[in-house]
C-alpha cells in the first residue's frame, strides 16, 4: 500500500458495482484498490439495457463522463395490445447498456489494477486485516473487502453459508441485443424513440434502443434491447440451463449456446402470445436468457468484510433499480470511510449506521418490485 493511501481495499466482483465501488474509494479517498473478477475472458452482457437513474449519472458526472456521450434518449411509453392496438405517451428518458458503463468504468479505472480469472474460495480475518483466496491459490491481504459479486456471490456464501443463496422466483427472463441494421427497418422504425412494452397476465416484454456494440448512439450504429419475462416452473429450467454444447448453466444461458429446439420452441410461444411487432422482434433475435433470482436483504457488515449490491440482497428487474441499487451503495460507503485510516479501528458505529440506511432502501425498493411483477401475474407469490 502507498503510504499516501489512508487504507487498502480489495473489491470481489468485477462487474459495474463493484468498478463503481472501486472508483469511489480511490478517486474520491485515494484508498490502494484491487478489483477481483472471476471470469477469465470479456464479460457478456447479462443485463442488456440500464435505464439511467441519478447515482449512475451522478458518478458519471464525477468521473468527467457526459452522461448523454453513452445513453439513447426515448421521447415516449408505448402499451401494445395483444391485437397490435397501441396506446402512447409522453416519457422522455435516457438509456445506456450494460457494456458501455462497464467499459466506461472499467477504461476510467485502469487496467492495472483489475484482476480477472480471481474466483474467490476462501476468507480469514483478523483485527488488523482480511485475506481472500482464489482458485489459482494466489492469497490478497487488505484492510477492508467490499463484495460487490452479485446475486450468486461467493463471498455471500461464505460469510453466511448456503442459508443466503439465491432463490429462483418462478420466471425467467428471455433477452435479445442486437444491431439494429441487422434487424428489418420497419421493426427498428416502429421501436426507435420509444420504451415499448406489452403485458399478459403470466408474461411481460419490453424493448427500447441502446448503444452500439462500440457505444455509439447515432441511428443506423444502435442495438435493439428487449427482455421478455415468462413464468417458467422450476422443473423446466433445467433443461433451459443447458446449452446446446452440454453445458448446464447456473443463472445465464448465452446466445451462443442456445438449444435450436428451445429457440423454436419460444418462436413458437411469440407467435401464439406476443403481438406481431414484438412476435417478430424474437424470430428476428438472438436468444439468451436469465432465470430472475431473489436473494433477500442480508447483513451488510462481517467484521471487515462488506456487501454491496447484488450480494447484499436483490430486487426485481421491473424496478430498474439494480444498476443505481449498487451504484449508491458505493457512493455511501465510501463517504462513511472518508476519515478512516488503516491504524485506526474500524469505524463499526458507522457502518452499521450505513448498513441500516442502505437496508431500508433496498427494502423499500424489493418490495416495490414484488407487487410489480404481482401486478403482471409473474412468479410466486
Amino acid at each position: 500500500m502507498s503510504s499516501d493511501s489512508p487504507f487498502s481495499a480489495a473489491v470481489v466482483g468485477g462487474s459495474v458495482g463493484g468498478l463503481a465501488a472501486a472508483i469511489e474509494l480511490r478517486d474520491r479517498l485515494q484508498a490502494d484498490v484491487a478489483v477481483y473478477e472471476r471470469s477469465t475472458g470479456q464479460m457478456q452482457a447479462r443485463g442488456a439495457g440500464v435505464v439511467m437513474q441519478p447515482e449512475v449519472d451522478a458518478l458519471l458526472n464525477r468521473i468527467g463522463v457526459s452522461t448523454r456521450s453513452i445513453c439513447v434518449e426515448l421521447r415516449e411509453r408505448v402499451g401494445l395490445a395483444r391485437d397490435g392496438g397501441a396506446q402512447a405517451s409522453p416519457a422522455p428518458q435516457l438509456m445506456t447498456a450494460w457494456d458501455t458503463l462497464y467499459r466506461t468504468l472499467k477504461t476510467h479505472l485502469g487496467a492495472d489494477c483489475y484482476h480477472q480469472d480471481s474466483r474467490l474460495t476462501a476468507l480469514s480475518q483478523d483485527q488488523h486485516e482480511i485475506a481472500a483466496t482464489f482458485a489459482s491459490g494466489h492469497s490478497v491481504s487488505a484492510d477492508i473487502l467490499i463484495a460487490a459479486d452479485g446475486v450468486n456471490s461467493a463471498a455471500r456464501h461464505l460469510l453466511l453459508s448456503a442459508k443466503a443463496d439465491a432463490r429462483y422466483t418462478g420466471y425467467v427472463a428471455w433477452r435479445g441485443l442486437e444491431d439494429e441494421t441487422t434487424l428489418p427497418s420497419a421493426l427498428v422504425d416502429a421501436l426507435a424513440g420509444r420504451f415499448t412494452s406489452f403485458m399478459h397476465p403470466g408474461m411481460q416484454m419490453l424493448c427500447y434502443l441502446v448503444p452500439g456494440a462500440d457505444s455509439s448512439t447515432e441511428p443506423g450504429q444502435r442495438r435493439v434491447n428487449w427482455v421478455w419475462y415468462v413464468n417458467t416452473p422450476e422443473v423446466a429450467l433445467d433443461r433451459y440451463l443447458t446449452g446446446a454444447s452440454g453445458t448446464r448453466y447456473r443463472s445465464f444461458l448465452p446466445a451462443d449456446d442456445m438449444d435450436m429446439n428451445v429457440v423454436e420452441e419460444m418462436a413458437e410461444t411469440a407467435a401464439r402470445t406476443l403481438p406481431a411487432l414484438f412476435r417478430d422482434l424474437v424470430e428476428a433475435s438472438h436468444l439468451f436468457m436469465q432465470p430472475v433470482q431473489d436473494v433477500v436483504p442480508q447483513a451488510r457488515i462481517h467484521g471487515r468484510a462488506v456487501l454491496i449490491g447484488d450480494a447484499a440482497g436483490t430486487v426485481r428487474p421491473h424496478t430498474a433499480a439494480g444498476t443505481s441499487k449498487a451504484f449508491g451503495d458505493a457512493t455511501l460507503l465510501a463517504e462513511t470511510l472518508k476519515d478512516w485510516r488503516s491504524e485506526d479501528a474500524l469505524p463499526t458505529d458507522i457502518l452499521d449506521r450505513w448498513a441500516a440506511i442502505r437496508d431500508r432502501d433496498l427494502q423499500v425498493t424489493a418490495q416495490r418490485g414484488y407487487a410489480l411483477a404481482a401486478r403482471s401475474g409473474l412468479g410466486r407469490a
